[in-house]
């Protein structure tokens, strides 16, 4: 369960440790996402090496391939994944409204093709907690309705209420299904795409159910940064200060630095791992993209700040030299970097909301990550 320990007496930022049935983690924290049961070309030895407290995995993905009776064979996915530490799984409901070939949603659940094979799956809210009830998560998320932006009123707000009662018959699922009794964390989320009345009502509602914890979705789903901080923050100010606040895909390191400001505990992006397969390093002074022929004769490392294997062993020149060979390592190292940069932010994070010093910390990660990134 989950223990406040400190209020930065300046802000919103907060401290926390969550316990799970698999470790206890320490909030803010950044969730490492491995859709598939596994963390793009990186090993769960590397990971932990990197410090990771969290693994998040989608249910969705994982329900189509290799399939349940695969996993639950395995032992749970703790197991079949060799990953010890907790597990927060997504529903996979976002998936199923973008990837899906097909779907038909009505309030019993959700009928969609695969985007893999075409075939066809019908799944409620009790099939998904069923489904996360082998995974074995730690963290169960329910399944929801996204929306994308822009979203007119009347379409935000069915997808709101369809929400709701989902959230509803998933904790009694989870409570039949023995799965809170054995340790399974569930979360509930709040949906209303940009309308504060929507997201209003939905927080309070979800905040007098018996949910673990509490999670913002439907941001950075297409709409402005300025209105996706107002609408994360104006949400998570309705939410509960006794349970954490997992805002779900975000995002970049300002964004994140913005939104802890605003009080969210938890957070997961693919950003890390996406940009380094492709090139680009966050670094201290911003991002860089060891492609361009401005780094062919760099022999610095991507970050002199930076103590992750990457920069202690490899410099700005031999990585460009690997990308533009394509050679797979280039993309090993450059994902490890950033989820190394990911995690410390994460832990720099903590320390500053520790010393009462998150004012400073703000400002001077501002001022550093926004010049120029060119040099280290």
């Amino acid at each position: 369960m989950f223990t406040l320990t400190h209020n930065e007496k300046n802000s919103r930022a907060r401290l926390g440790k969550l316990r799970t049935f698999h470790g206890q983690i320490d909030t803010p924290c950044f969730m490492t996402v491995g859709t598939q049961g596994t963390v793009k070309a990186l090993s769960p030895a590397e990971l932990e090496s990197a410090g990771a407290q969290i693994l998040l995995s989608n249910a969705y993905h994982l329900f189509l391939r290799p399939g349940m009776e695969i996993i639950k064979e395995a032992g749970g996915l703790h197991s079949f994944m060799s990953w010890q530490k907790p597990i927060l799984t997504d529903s996979g409901g976002y998936q199923i409204f973008s990837l899906a070939l097909l779907r038909k949603m009505s309030d019993e659940g959700v009928e969609f093709q695969s985007h893999i094979d075409g075939f066809k799956h019908f799944l409620t809210p009790e099939d998904v907690i069923e489904i996360q009830g082998v995974l074995g998560s730690d963290i169960m998320m329910p399944l929801d309705e996204c929306v994308h932006y822009p979203c007119g009123r009347d379409q935000a707000e069915v997808a709101m209420r369809r929400t709701l009662d989902w959230a509803e018959r998933s904790l009694r699922a989870a409570g039949q299904q023995g799965l809170r009794a054995a340790g399974q964390l569930l979360f509930g989320i709040v949906q209303g795409a940009t309308y504060e009345d929507l997201r209003k009502d939905c927080a309070l509602r979800l905040a007098e159910m018996d949910f673990d914890g509490f999670a913002v979705g439907g941001v950075s789903v297409g709409e402005p940064k300025n209105l996706s901080y107002n609408i994360a923050g104006f949400t998570l100010g309705f939410l509960p200060k006794d349970k954490p606040r997992y805002l779900m895909g975000v995002g970049l390191p300002e964004d994140i630095v913005a939104a802890v400001d605003s009080g969210a505990d938890m957070f997961d992006c693919v950003v890390p791992t996406r940009y380094g397969r492709n090139g680009t390093a966050f670094t201290s002074a911003g991002k860089i993209t060891v492609r361009n022929a401005a780094f062919a004769r760099d022999f610095s490392p991507l970050d002199k700040n930076c103590t992750c294997y990457t920069c202690r062993n490899f410099t700005r020149a031999y990585l460009r030299h690997l990308f533009n060979t394509e050679e797979i390592l280039g993309l090993r190292l450059l994902s490890l970097h950033n989820i190394h940069f990911y995690l410390d932010l994460m832990r720099r994070i903590r320390e500053a909301i520790a010393q009462d010093a998150w004012k400073e910390f703000r400002e001077g990660f501002t001022a550093s990550y926004t010049r120029p990134a060119l040099h280290p």
